[in-house]
């Protein structure tokens, strides 16, 4: 079995933590045991039962690739992180508004992808029917 995409897997995150990432409400959530809005915990296990593969390959992907790929220090010297094992009381959180750009970016290039396959097989597919339609034509 192939291994999900990182595009796969943020949506998947997306489409389930968005609601919670919107409707984070300082007070309440925070006696919830919730303490920022930007660091949403996630289920690796109900993730991986919407990709269809073992939880221990979306924690991976996250901890060991995603966080390597897309977190990154400041001028400062302090650290943004994409994944983090915990926040407070939270664990395995992502930084919601990191994902949401990262995940935008993903979607872009593939659908520059997309288009620029489409259209090469277009361009092929009309390299093959003029000549045909140009001699079907030219018979006399």
């Amino acid at each position: 079995m192939k291994p999900p995409s990182d595009l796969k897997i943020l949506n998947v995150i997306y489409k389930l933590y968005y609601e919670e990432f919107k409707n984070f409400a300082q007070e309440s959530d925070v006696q919830n045991g919730r303490v920022s809005k930007i660091h949403v915990p996630i289920d690796c296990k109900m993730i991986a039962r919407e990709l269809g593969v073992d939880s221990d390959i979306v924690f991976g992907r996250l901890y060991y690739h995603l966080e390597q790929k897309y977190g990154y220090k400041r001028d400062d010297a302090s650290k943004v992180v994409f994944f983090s094992l915990g926040v407070g009381p939270d664990r395995h959180c992502v930084n919601f508004p990191l994902l949401a750009s990262v995940l935008a970016g993903l979607q872009e290039e593939s659908s520059k992808f997309k288009w620029a396959t489409v259209l090469s097989g277009l361009a092929v597919v009309i390299s093959i029917v003029v000549p045909v339609v140009g001699a079907l034509l030219d018979k006399p």
